[in-house]
């Protein structure tokens, strides 16, 4: 069991390389170029919103997620994994890649929407770009929506050229969440990339945790499901948007943020049509509350990221928060020992040596 768990870890350390990873498109402030790991949960975020219930929600999500490692060299990384879980890997990315049942289809088409929107929402396209978009919907890269995705097809279209009927109002409320949703990649947190480089934001968090979920729900005190799970890890952080990153380790009043933290939800999901916006923010609701089973293990994995990142930057923000040992048994590792024990008792050795090599006084 520790080997297969370090084998996993081992994998989930590589991928976060994909956060330093970045392609051609901006943020939609055009602030910076976008990386590959948030541009991939944002992509897992319009497949979690467009969904439909005849639709295997687990397949979808898991492809999503999955899918943005074609931007590392997957199959190097994938044989990081135990051999089982490399090949069930394997069969979700190949899936994904070729896009031929619905479910793959509906994840390509996604990932093509975000990068679409992503596009149109900057709102400073000059008259090359506006003509280059047309035709990539014309006979380009996004010319397949006009048959997996018809409405959104016309809706952008109708944007770049001012011609046609306005957007249905649940694709346009959808729109709406989703372009908002962008704001999550400037949000910085307290932890930093596994290289300490820079901080992490909570958008390639979000990927990150929810990759961290799919790898390691096999070590679930009790059985999860996984599909609630990653749609729960994919929401989990929205809220920064407006409440902003509160480091565990920080100083903050828990009754003041919580309040903060339900204003932005009801904000943020009140920005979809009503039935999905309610559906959403349930699953938000029972993330915070912790109490199901589904909870309590993706509590336990957005607890176990940080404390990796931390040991793999020497350290990384412990320091700058003197935490000690003590605290960081309370503060975290009760809590991911009460979804997966197994996970927490595989880096005890590490971070006991890691408070070994640095107790300083006070600091631990």
């Amino acid at each position: 069991m520790a080997d297969r768990i370090d084998r996993q870890f081992a994998f989930l350390i590589a991928a976060d390389g994909l956060k330093t990873r970045h392609g051609d498109a901006a943020l939609m402030n055009s602030a910076r170029r976008e990386n590959c790991a948030e541009r991939s949960w944002h992509a897992a975020l319009w497949a979690l919103a467009f969904c439909p219930p005849d639709r295997d929600r687990g397949a979808v999500l898991a492809m999503a997620v999955l899918s943005g490692l074609a931007d590392l060299p997957a199959a190097g990384l994938l044989t990081l994994l135990p051999a089982d879980q490399a090949g069930r890997f394997r069969a979700f990315f190949d899936r994904a890649q070729t896009g031929g049942d619905p479910e793959a289809r509906l994840v390509r088409s996604a990932a093509r929407g975000q990068a679409l929107l992503q596009a149109l929402g900057r709102g400073d396209l000059g008259r090359g770009e506006t003509d280059g978009l047309l035709g990539d919907l014309q006979t380009g890269r996004f010319a397949d929506l006009r048959d997996d995705w018809p409405d959104l097809h016309a809706h952008a279209e109708r944007l770049l050229t001012g011609r046609g009927t306005a957007a249905d109002p649940v694709l346009a409320a959808r729109l709406r969440f989703l372009a908002e949703a962008d704001r999550l990649k400037s949000v910085l947190r307290g932890t930093t990339l596994f290289d300490g480089s820079r901080p992490e934001n909570s958008a390639e968090h979000s990927w990150h945790i929810a990759l961290f979920a799919l790898t390691l729900a096999e070590h679930a005190l009790r059985p999860v499901a996984a599909d609630r799970v990653l749609a729960m890890l994919i929401l989990h952080d929205l809220v920064e948007i407006d409440a902003g990153d509160a480091p565990i380790h920080g100083n903050h009043d828990p009754a003041a943020l919580a309040a903060k933290e339900r204003r932005a939800a009801d904000r943020l999901f009140g920005l979809l049509p009503g039935p999905e916006g309610e559906r959403f923010r349930a699953l938000w609701d029972e993330f915070e509350a912790a109490e199901s089973d589904d909870a309590v293990f993706a509590k336990s994995v957005d607890r176990v990221q940080p404390v990796i990142a931390n040991l793999e930057s020497g350290g990384g923000t412990w320091p700058t928060y003197q935490v000690s040992r003590a605290q960081l048994e309370s503060r975290v590792g009760s809590k991911v020992r009460r979804g997966a024990p197994a996970l927490w008792d595989a880096l005890t050795p590490r971070i006991d040596a890691w408070f070994a090599a640095n107790a300083t006084g006070g600091a631990g």
